[in-house]
């Protein structure tokens, strides 16, 4: 049965931790947003709906597993019949499997020794994911809505380097796919951006980064509440646009 609610709603991928909860909160607590959690766990998204909810935020969790096309499929048929359409869809599930995490120091692998079927792994996840996701999502965001991609600026050629070489360029790629969706779904009245949110404090990003998460979730909680819906096909960073 579909659900009526005044409020904008936000589906907000990988979201049952770190960031994603954070852009989660941020956008029900500030912006009056119902957010919708979605995460491959169903005990942690709904445990991380019910955190919220314990702060009086307007959230709930529900399955989603980005590399499942019958995954994305199924959440598209619910979101469908739970609330008929949507606002804003922040694809921020993700993957980091080139890095080992130590005590004193991160070691990158590098291109020259990375497994390629890891990289494509990777690239299934942070490429493909949004992508499936946004092909399901796409017929239930209202015009006017607005899509935001997580990217990373490791994705930027200015920032080549051989470690990690499956994230970056799964960060490339998706900046590249949030450019060419955005001018087809211009038509539509929703808007594609994608942005870096910085090196981010969480088990992603390690004890060694820079920002705490509420920073590391302005500039997409922007994107996907505040910014002039006319900006499409673009990349962010700290609210500022940023070579690709």
């Amino acid at each position: 049965m579909t659900q009526t609610t005044d409020k904008k709603i936000a589906v907000v991928t990988g979201a049952n931790r770190g960031l994603g909860l954070e852009i989660a909160r941020q956008l029900a607590r500030d912006h009056g947003f119902h957010v919708v959690l979605a995460a491959r766990d169903a005990t942690k998204v709904a445990a991380a709906a019910v955190a919220l909810r314990a702060d009086g935020l307007d959230a709930v969790g529900h399955v989603l597993d980005i590399t499942s096309a019958d995954s994305a499929a199924a959440f598209a048929e619910w979101i469908s019949d739970t609330y008929g359409a949507i606002d804003v869809l922040v694809n921020n599930a993700g993957v980091l499997l080139e890095r080992i995490y130590g005590e004193t120091e991160n070691i990158e692998t590098d291109a020259l020794d990375v497994d390629v079927d890891l990289v494509g792994t990777i690239l299934d996840t942070n490429l493909l994911g949004p992508l499936r996701v946004t092909q399901k999502l796409v017929p239930l965001i209202k015009r006017g809505g607005r899509i935001v991609n997580m990217s990373s600026q490791m994705g930027q050629f200015g920032w080549a380097d051989s470690g990690m070489v499956g994230y970056r360029l799964s960060k490339t790629a998706l900046n590249g796919l949030t450019a060419n969706l955005a001018v087809g779904l211009k038509t539509r009245g929703i808007s594609v951006n994608c942005c870096c949110p910085g090196w981010v404090k969480t088990d992603m990003g390690s004890k060694f980064a820079m920002i705490d998460v509420e920073e590391g979730a302005q500039t997409p909680v922007w994107l996907a509440a505040q910014a002039d819906a006319a900006l499409t096909g673009k990349f962010f960073h700290e609210k500022t646009e940023i070579p690709w």
